[in-house]
């Protein structure tokens, strides 16, 4: 089965539209950065490095510092999908972001967001 076409996808095409389906609902730039450095264990400049160098998912996920060990704790649906039985292991990583931005948007506070 050929790959997903996410998987090469620039993920600073898919960025933006994090950025903007937080800001409709009162949240910001700055939170949505932090939920992502969160999961991935980039900094803000390493974030921003994945970036300007238009890296794609499959690359921002293999080059990520450090997956957070709480992200098995990440659960529900997003995008019609179950989040925790998704198989595919880069998938997996895509659809737990797609969730913590779209609790984010929902007005969960950054605690429950982030699993604390």
């Amino acid at each position: 089965m050929p790959a997903h076409r996410i998987f090469s996808t620039p993920f600073a095409t898919v960025y933006p539209l994090y950025v903007k389906k937080a800001e409709r609902k009162g949240r910001t730039k700055e939170e949505v950065d932090r939920v992502i450095c969160w999961l991935t264990g980039y900094d803000e400049a390493g974030l921003q490095q994945q970036i300007k160098q238009q890296a794609d998912f499959e690359t921002f996920f293999a080059q990520a510092p450090a997956m957070h060990p709480h992200r098995s704790l990440i659960k529900g649906v997003v995008c019609g999908v179950r989040v925790e039985e998704v198989e595919d292991p880069l998938m997996k990583q895509i659809r737990q972001l797609d969730k913590l931005v779209d609790e984010l948007a929902k007005g969960k506070t950054m605690d429950k967001v982030l699993r604390q």
